[in-house]
């Protein structure tokens, strides 16, 4: 099951292939940002079903934000999303 911090790949939608980070989840649904189109505070909500994961994890600290529900800015989604392309 998707987890909070995890990286996902859109697998439908006009979305299709682009990397997210899940913020959030509820029910069926995850929350999704890449920082860029998709800030945390506006966050693009997907079916479950529909994101691939991706077997890596945002930073400890970041993580434990978005999990306790802190204040999480648009740049440290960026940073985590380019800190996992460049591995």
């Amino acid at each position: 099951m998707d987890r909070i911090g995890q990286f996902v790949i859109s697998k439908a939608g006009h979305d299709k292939g682009t990397l997210y980070v899940i913020i959030a989840a509820e029910g069926d649904f995850v929350y999704l940002s890449d920082g860029n189109l998709k800030p945390p505070g506006k966050p693009k909500k997907k079916r479950g079903r529909h994101v691939q994961p991706v077997n890596c994890f945002v930073g400890e600290e970041l993580l434990r934000r978005l999990e306790s529900g802190g204040k999480v800015y648009a740049e440290e989604i960026k940073y985590a999303l380019k800190q996992y392309k460049c591995q």
